[in-house]
Parts: structure tokens; C-alpha cells; sequence
């Protein structure tokens, strides 16, 4: 059995080849465990957008040509270095927009050029992508309560592949639009299983890599997705209300986008004023108005930290810090009412742990308030996400110690339990 000491957590960070990474961070707590919800400021994030600022500064409208590197190309420019995290080429991957935005437009594209429109998704998604395959349905003249299929969950936790592959043989499914990682659970859904499945019976595979993207390694264009989305706010450490990213399949270029706007349109004859939209020849086209600079410019530097630490060794500490948490859980929290809701198989769960208590929002307000940065989503899940870059083996133990303190001592008592709020 590993040893659950401080010293062996100590020894572990010793031997960690990402440990220096926490020296970028500017990380506003004791023990920050919310990196799914909203990553901290790097140090090279921070002058990324210093030096956006200075070109605006120093340049004025130049810059959208004269910058280095010039606004006019920052969607292209970004999604050229994100096209390594997420296995496709260049032009497949743009930045653009928020997420919600691009799951709109992405939806409504292939809605319209599927030959059904039916759309299948899962009882356990973030809300907004069911709010956006409802408009986007409603927008075309479909009944989403006729069209909008569900996948549930047999135990509240996760969603069966198994019964993914049946929904869609049996019912009329044009695009299959599912999240790589449950945001409540933390399972991690086989992309390549669900897009050979999907394209056998005739959709197209699209995804919601929020809770991935930075933390995952993906092989978008191996998998043979059609298109994905996701934001850079969570594991990229973009900052708070980053621009967002999108992949589209080269086999899908030239498509008309859901939501056309002149700055998807192709570069060439952009200020030609043109009143007919011709889409750009890639995953540009889905950009909408102009790129929102101060929002995008944190990530040249986010990105430079993930690329310096290699999204594989990235990937292989999160498996270790999460199955140390897991571990560490069932040997202290377990016996104090606490249950590991997220799959213990490594190649089944994402970058957190969602541990589940009665008394769960209580709890992650005791553990603020003693230092430690966690999440609580409804009904009982606390999310402890140990992002690898700027978290260490001692850290995850002293959280579960913290954990343990809270409920042991009777401290979250201390606290009120309202109905639907989450921390």
C-alpha cells in the first residue's frame, strides 16, 4: 500500500519534473483547488496583456497591423499554437467569441446540414448546451421536445457508452453533441468511440471540451470529429472571460456558419463591403465580430507555460494528483460520510475529483474560509481540481487533511446550506 505521509507527499513533489511551473502562478490562495472554474494569473499571461495594452497605447489603430503579433491575425495566430493541444492542424483551430457563442453557431451550422434534426446530448451536460440546441432547433422550425434526444445517466454520476450507441440506433439523430468531461463528475468521455459511432449511423460528432482543453491531451482530427468548442478561462489560465476556441474539420470548410459576421469572412475581400458573406476557407469563418484583443492576449502567455510543460507530462501528473486525492479520500474522508463520485479508471476521468456530501455546500464554504479554493455544484458534489501546473502532492494531502477537519470538528455546521447555491 502507497504511504499517505506528508513526508512521501513531500518526497513526490521532490521528484516532480512540473514543480518549478508553480513559480509562474500567482495563486490567491492557500490551497487553490478551483482551476476547473477559473485557473490564477500566470506571470507571462499578466505581460501578454501588459503588452496588448502598450501596443494600444504606443500604436492606436496601427497595431491591428504593425503589433507584433498584429490584432488582425490574433484568431488565426492563437489557434495555430492551441492546434498541438487538441490534435489538428492550423487552420482547423480558431479563437474566437465565448464558448456559448460558438456552440450556437456550430450547432445551428450542422443542424441545418444534417439529414435529420435530431441532436443527441445526455441528462448530465452543462445547461447551456441544452439551451442551445433548443434555440437552435426552434430557429430552424423543429419541436425541440420532438427532436432534442437525451442520453440518461444510470446512476446520477456518469453516462454508459453503451447507451450512447443505442440512443443513436434508435432514434432519427443528425448531430451528436456530447462534453468530453461531465463538469460534475469528472468523467471523461472516449471521443474516437463516440464519433465512429456517431458517423455509423449517419450524424455528425461534436464536442464541449471545457473541461478538458489544458488538462487532456485530444486527437481531434485522429478521432475524425467533425467540430468541438471550449473555453481557456478553466485549465489554459487564459483569465476571466478569455476569448474562447473552436475546432472545425477541414472536411466541413466552406460552410456558411449559424451566426455569419464580417470577421469570419474570408481576409482577402474582407473590406470590400461586400453584401453577400463569403465564409474564410477554415475555422476562421466562425469568428463573428471583431476579436476581442484584451480578452485573447493572455493567451500567447498561457499557452507558452502548457507548451513549456508538454501537454503529456501535464496529463501524467493530473492522473497522479487525482488518483493521490482518490486514494487519500477513500483512506480519510470515507469514514466521515465523504463518497469519490468521479471513475476511478484513469482513462475514464478528467482533471477533478468531485467528492460528494450530504452537507456539501456547507463544506466548501468551511474550507474558504480555512484557506482552501474548491467549487460545490448541486445537489452534494465538492469539486477539488489539483491542476497540475501549479499544484503539488503536499498541497492535495493538506486539502484532504483540511477535508477532514471541517467535517470531523463539526465546522461546516457553522454554516447556512442554501437551497441552489453553488461557491
Amino acid at each position: 500500500m502507497a504511504a499517505y505521509t506528508r513526508e512521501d507527499a513531500r518526497r513526490r513533489d521532490r521528484e516532480d519534473p512540473l514543480a518549478e511551473f508553480a513559480d509562474r502562478f500567482d495563486v490567491p490562495a492557500d490551497l487553490y483547488m478551483d482551476g476547473n472554474s477559473l485557473g490564477p494569473a500566470s506571470d507571462v499571461a499578466v505581460v501578454a496583456v501588459e503588452r496588448a495594452l502598450e501596443q494600444w497605447r504606443e500604436q492606436g489603430i496601427e497595431a491591428w497591423t504593425d503589433a507584433e503579433p498584429d490584432w488582425w491575425h490574433y484568431g488565426e495566430e492563437l489557434g495555430d499554437r492551441l492546434a498541438p493541444l487538441v490534435g489538428a492542424a492550423a487552420d482547423e483551430v480558431c479563437v474566437a467569441n465565448s464558448t456559448t457563442v460558438n456552440v450556437h453557431s456550430l450547432l445551428g451550422t450542422f443542424i441545418e446540414k444534417a439529414d435529420s434534426p435530431g441532436v443527441l446530448v445526455n441528462e448530465l451536460d452543462f445547461p447551456t448546451d441544452h439551451y442551445a440546441v433548443r434555440a437552435q432547433l426552434r430557429a430552424r422550425g423543429y419541436d425541440p421536445d420532438e427532436h432534442l434526444h437525451r442520453v440518461e445517466s444510470r446512476d446520477g454520476r456518469t453516462i454508459d457508452h453503451d447507451d450512447v450507441e443505442r440512443a443513436l440506433a434508435e432514434n432519427d439523430v443528425g448531430v451528436l453533441f456530447f462534453p468530453s468531461v461531465l463538469y460534475r463528475s469528472g468523467q471523461l468521455f472516449d471521443v474516437e468511440r463516440l464519433t465512429r459511432v456517431a458517423h455509423e449511423h449517419g450524424a455528425y460528432a461534436g464536442f464541449d471540451l471545457a473541461h478538458s482543453v489544458g488538462v487532456v491531451p485530444h486527437e481531434l482530427r485522429a478521432a475524425g470529429a467533425d467540430f468541438a468548442v471550449w473555453c481557456h478561462y478553466k485549465y489554459v489560465n487564459a483569465g476571466p472571460g478569455a476569448v474562447a476556441g473552436l475546432y472545425l474539420a477541414e472536411e466541413q470548410f466552406g460552410s456558411t456558419p449559424g451566426l455569419p459576421g464580417w470577421w469570419g469572412h474570408e481576409k482577402e475581400t474582407m473590406f470590400d463591403m461586400r453584401p453577400t458573406y463569403t465564409p474564410a476557407r477554415s475555422a476562421g469563418a466562425y469568428q463573428i465580430g471583431t476579436v476581442n484583443v484584451l480578452s485573447a492576449a493572455p493567451l500567447f502567455g498561457a499557452l507558452s507555460v502548457i507548451h513549456d510543460a508538454g501537454i503529456d507530462r501535464v496529463r501524467e501528473k493530473s492522473v497522479a494528483l487525482t488518483e493521490y486525492l482518490i486514494d487519500l479520500a477513500d483512506e480519510r474522508l470515507a469514514p466521515l460520510g465523504y463518497a469519490v463520485g468521479t471513475p476511478r479508471d484513469p482513462a475514464e476521468r478528467g482533471g477533478h475529483v468531485a467528492l460528494e456530501h450530504e452537507a456539501g455546500v456547507q463544506v466548501s464554504e468551511a474550507l474558504r474560509d480555512r484557506g482552501v479554493v474548491v467549487d460545490f455544484r448541486p445537489p452534494n458534489v465538492v469539486r477539488v481540481a489539483p491542476s497540475p501546473l501549479y499544484t503539488g502532492f503536499e498541497d492535495v494531502y493538506e486539502a484532504v487533511e483540511r477535508l477532514r477537519t471541517v467535517v470531523a470538528d463539526g465546522l461546516y455546521r457553522e454554516y447556512d446550506a442554501p437551497e441552489g447555491e453553488v461557491t
